[in-house]
């Protein structure tokens, strides 16, 4: 019988404190306290064992880089078994989290890395820090009795989305030293990601806000009676917006400052309004705007169900409980993603689409977004509207690209920086008619860096002409790009936004996605309209399944260059992306109902090249499935064209049936002698 290994974590920790001290570092033990917020953190977040609260790093600290005197957590974790210093997944990444978004208990538990980082989210999470140092020691005896230790250093942060990066290979931990870590501060800023492995990252972050939305929205839906659909998109929203902070100005609400107090002007409801008019009123939001989200939030959070006090607590503080709990560390790394389209979408979804107004607000998925403005070529100096906002996703997906492209090009810091505001704050517009749906988008754009300022509350088709919905009023907006996904029981499917806005544009390009009958009938008269300022330049053919448990209607997209009128001899491509390399399924267990199957990725990047550049960038299309033709300005509903069969048999078609038909003959020959000779002998 083998020999049970005996564990050395006394003496790693021993040795390793040793360290410390010899350092004359101020470190804290597991049960000492470092300082209230950190402290507070730890014991908000889910355990090592799966329970709330009792996370205690074997040792910690606060240090301080002199360059920016910025204060660094450094939290570390010991094991005392060989092999014990980090389990990874097939990606590299730190393995701490399950297909399905559950915290992989066992791995955080066996390993010293996996528990620190663990550790370093719950900072994420629920406190100011955006930088953390994760490290795990572990160590054993070898024959001779001698300890050897394993180290591992990683740096936790924001722009990693909490999944840490390692820093080097370290075999004692003096770059902790005063005189050191200036030094190691300025290796871990030079850390990078590649783009590759951002997207990534950004891909897992987004599988595990899905499944927490589905386990909040389930959650509320079968536990919170009394809250009605807009109910619950404004408590979210609320909850949110009074947690992100401004730091140094605004302190974010904290599940301890909602006492469920009955008393007038101190109840829950009470506390939540009065951060968020602290916080929009440092964000400086126009007044009309401001008193706008505030009246349409009180409706809800100032009810007296929502605050009367059961047990000693509101419903409200349990709901702001739960959506904080569940989602506070994604919207609190800064994720570049249309976060409350999915939220919208989830809500929705759960809920089935009952009405034909709600099936007439499906959010256009965020791969979806992110084609309409690459085929909309947008850039940093672009100027985006979209008429029908929704949550403001294809807002969200333009935005990206902008600063990506900026990013690319500016290589001034300063420059930079101001070019990043004024994207923000003057390059996008959108209009949004649904009360709850346009704090929906306000909440996304301020969660990505507060994109909000030109977010209008209006019927883009009666009230709006063009200008700025706020600063510069009397100044009209100068749109070069236009993306959409229309509600598709308006006029003509939707094709009624499109003329509208094309027809207010001088230059630039569109990218729609609209049902595809608008191009075969159902909005003839706006086409033909759309044709005398505007140039059809490809046709695509998009997946049946692509809203797949929201809506089944075949969907295409048109792409247009505005300010040109289309000529009867311009070419138009015809692109069939029925295959589009993904496979989509509806189940609400899954972990993932969307999966690249067949190189989706790099059939979207084909796409965009095909529609810019043309036949020569064919790799994984078929001839079958591009085409280019043309078609009548003066008929309007011939947008949707397939490259043509060819029905005129070849030689090779006439040898083949030949063939078949002789093989035929010859069977039917064999057969006939065979029954003959049956009957010969008398069988």
């Amino acid at each position: 019988m083998a020999k049970k290994v005996q564990s050395i974590e006394p003496i790693i920790a021993d040795l390793v404190n040793g360290w410390l001290k010899s350092y004359k570092l101020d470190y804290k033990l597991e049960q000492e306290t470092l300082n209230n917020e950190i402290d507070t953190a730890l014991n908000e977040y889910y355990s090592k064992s799966g329970g709330k609260g009792g996370n205690r790093p074997d040792a910690k600290l606060l240090l301080q880089d002199k360059t920016t005197l910025k204060q660094y957590p450094i939290l570390i974790e010991y094991k005392g078994y060989k092999d014990k210093l980090v389990k990874l997944n097939k990606n590299g990444q730190v393995d701490n989290r399950t297909n399905k978004n559950e915290p992989m208990l066992k791995n955080i538990n066996s390993y010293a890395v996996n528990g620190a980082i663990h550790y370093a989210n719950a900072l994420l999470h629920y406190t100011s820090y955006t930088e953390i140092i994760s490290i795990g020691v572990t160590g054993y005896k070898d024959d001779n009795d001698k300890v050897v230790t394993e180290i591992g250093v990683y740096y936790v942060s924001k722009n990693n989305l909490g999944i840490g990066q390692k820093v080097d290979e370290y075999t004692d931990l003096s770059f902790l030293k005063e005189s050191n870590f200036d030094k190691f501060i300025q290796k871990v800023k030079n850390l990078h990601l590649t783009q590759e492995e951002l997207e990534q990252l950004k891909e897992k972050r987004e599988r595990e806000i899905d499944a927490s939305l589905v386990k909040l929205n389930n959650d509320i839906y079968q536990n919170e009676k009394g809250l009605g659909e807009n109910d619950r998109v404004y408590l979210v929203a609320a909850s949110i917006i009074a947690t992100l902070g401004i730091p140094g100005e605004v302190a974010p609400l904290e599940k301890s400052d909602l006492t469920s107090s009955t008393e007038k002007g101190y109840r829950d409801g009470d506390k939540v309004i009065m951060k968020i008019e602290n916080f929009l009123d440092r964000k400086n939001l126009p007044n009309d705007k401001k008193e706008f989200i505030i009246r349409t939030l009180k409706n809800t959070l100032t009810t007296d169900n929502i605050n009367k006090v059961t047990n000693g607590e509101s419903q409200l503080k349990r709901v702001f409980t739960k959506i904080i709990d569940d989602l506070g560390i994604y919207y609190k790394i800064g994720l570049t993603t249309d976060f409350t389209g999915k939220l919208f979408n989830e809500m929705y979804s759960w809920l089935g689409f009952t009405q034909d107004k709600l099936n007439d607000v499906v959010l256009t998925p965020s791969y979806v977004a992110t084609l309409l403005v690459k085929l909309a070529r947008v850039n940093k100096d672009s100027f985006v509207w979209d008429f029908a906002t929704g949550s403001a996703g294809l807002l969200v997906a333009a935005m990206n690209e902008m600063l990506k492209d900026a990013k690319e090009k500016i290589k001034s810091p300063e420059e930079l920086k101001y070019k990043t505001v004024e994207i923000k704050a003057t390059q996008l517009l959108g209009i949004e008619i649904l009360p709850s749906v346009y704090m929906l988008a306000i909440l996304n754009m301020i969660l990505m860096g507060d994109g909000s300022s030109n977010i209008i509350n209006k019927d883009s088709l009666i009230d709006f002409n063009g200008n700025y919905g706020f600063g510069n009023t009397e100044e009209k907006f100068p749109a070069t790009a236009f993306v959409l996904n229309p509600p598709y029981s308006a006029p003509g499917n939707g094709m009624i936004f499109v003329e509208k806005a094309l027809s207010m544009m001088d230059k630039g390009y569109a990218a729609i996605i609209i049902q595809n009958s608008a191009g075969s009938g159902k909005a003839t008269g706006y086409n033909k309209d759309i044709l005398k300022h505007s140039t059809l330049l490809a046709s695509i053919k998009m997946p049946i399944d692509l809203f797949v448990g929201k809506s089944s209607v075949q969907t295409n997209v048109y792409v247009f260059r505005v300010g040109e009128a289309h000529q009867k001899d311009d070419t138009v491509k015809f692109i069939d992306f029925s295959n589009d390399g993904y496979t989509r399924t509806n189940r609400k267990k899954a972990s993932n109902n969307l999966k690249d199957t067949d190189h989706a990725k790099e059939r979207y990047e084909e796409l965009v090249n095909l529609v810019r550049f043309g036949k020569s960038k064919l790799k994984y299309f078929t001839e079958q499935e591009y085409y280019e033709g043309t078609i009548d300005p003066e008929n309007g509903a011939d947008w949707n064209q397939a490259a043509p069969v060819d029905t005129k048999p070849t030689l090779d078609d006439f040898k083949k049936t030949v063939s078949e038909y002789l093989a035929w003959e010859v069977t039917n020959i064999l057969k006939n002698s065979n029954s003959d000779e049956d009957e010969r002998l008398g069988k």
